[in-house]
């Protein structure tokens, strides 16, 4: 049903975690990431705004969104960078710029550029150390001031990781007996070279949260600026089957329980007739959690081989909320939609396969409005997951 073979190629993760300064609403840096989906290239742009707080915010958002828009209409990444630099004005009294970027394009391939201007240097993990890497210095030539961007070429591997933060990273911790200069850039290496050497598959997004409360505990629980942090992991993919809703024909019922008992990842049944027929199949017992109650939708069940078993329509309409809500995969809440989710943040691949079969109880004038049909909550959850969550979705019908 599924081709297996996407196992064996690359998968580009991209997480960020970020925290803004103490006693601000927003924070002051902004991280952006795309998929070009056409091209099959990732970009992604990590921007740090002059100050803290609103205008902050506003200043790195507006670098973000040039530079994501210069890319989109292709233009070189260099040429990008310059623009980007004449564009922003320069602080009159400090002689800096008003924000600060990195941008980061990889292609299939896994050939990757970055261009840095005035951000702290990235981290480049490679074969369980950090790896040093050539860089270009270009200047504007009619710049008085004499503006640089550091400029880097170079293929990323199976297991590398690229890790990108702001200064606020760089500077936790400062005016403290243990870091009078701050955690420095030294600190953060070391972190990361432990960091990996325990766990060296930790996710991208793991990665970039632990780097990211680590700075935090250097500031005393208090951040002294905003703090931002995204890596970028090359490694095969991590898969998920999500499958909801009996097969439009009953002779195609072994069908569907062949493909779950399959698949080559972790397995997400959504509906109480599918994983009705899915155990008849495989003869396997389903055990509800009758332990665990939830106001908003009916309590999980366990089956022998299965990730999660949920209720269906209900629980995926909960999932779509919670996806066009969030800004990113973390604080999901406890509930078999959250359940859902949080497989679905630890996944790369996501395969869904919709049963076509009409549930009579849906066609119900009398349920809620919003209880769409299931074919629509998948669509929805399948544009989120590609659009705002950079993951690789394939959808069949059975």
């Amino acid at each position: 049903m599924f081709s297996h073979e996407r196992t064996g190629k690359l998968f580009v993760e991209i997480g960020f975690c970020q925290e803004h300064k103490a006693g601000n609403l927003v924070c002051g840096d902004t991280f952006m990431m795309r998929l070009m989906k056409g091209e099959n290239r990732y970009v992604c742009v990590l921007s740090d705004g002059l100050g803290s707080g609103i205008k902050a915010n506003v200043l790195s958002t507006m670098t973000a969104s040039m530079a994501m828009n210069f890319i989109m209409l292709n233009e070189p990444l260099i040429q990008s960078a310059q623009n980007i630099m004449n564009t922003l004005p320069v602080d009159s009294v400090r002689n800096i710029s008003y924000a600060t970027f990195t941008i980061v394009d990889v292609s299939a391939d896994g050939e990757t550029t970055v261009a840095e201007f005035d951000n702290p240097s990235y981290i480049l993990l490679r074969n369980g150390s950090i790896s040093d890497i050539s860089k270009e210095i270009i200047e504007l030539p009619e710049d008085q001031n004499s503006r640089k961007i550091f400029y880097s070429r170079f293929k990323l591997f199976r297991e590398d990781k690229i890790i990108l933060f702001s200064d606020g990273v760089q500077q936790s911790g400062m005016g403290q007996m243990q870091f009078p200069f701050g955690w420095e850039r030294d600190g953060v290496c070391n972190f990361v070279n432990e960091l990996q050497k325990k766990n060296p598959g930790l996710s991208a997004r793991e990665m970039s949260k632990r780097i990211v409360k680590r700075a935090i505990a250097n500031d005393q629980l208090k951040a002294l600026d905003d703090i931002t942090c995204a890596v970028i992991y090359v490694r095969e993919p991590r898969r998920l089957l999500i499958c909801s809703g009996p097969p439009f024909n009953s002779d195609r019922d072994g069908l569907l329980a062949k493909t779950v008992q399959d698949y080559p990842g972790k397995k997400i049944i959504c509906g109480g007739t599918t994983s009705k027929i899915i155990s008849r199949e495989l003869g396997v017992a389903i055990d509800v959690d009758i332990e665990t109650s939830f106001k908003d939708a009916p309590p999980s069940a366990f089956m022998e081989g299965i990730d999660l078993v949920t209720e269906g329509i209900l629980t995926l309409g909960n999932v779509t909320s919670i996806l066009e809500r969030q800004n990113g995969l973390e604080d999901i809440p406890v509930s078999p939609a959250g359940n859902i989710i949080k497989i679905i943040a630890e996944s790369d691949m996501i395969d869904i396969l919709v049963g076509t079969r009409i549930n009579q109880a849906h066609q119900d004038p009398s349920l809620p409005v919003e209880l769409e049909i299931r074919r629509n909550v998948i669509k929805r959850i399948s544009n989120l997951l590609e659009e705002k969550y950079l993951k690789k979705v394939t959808v069949k019908y059975l």
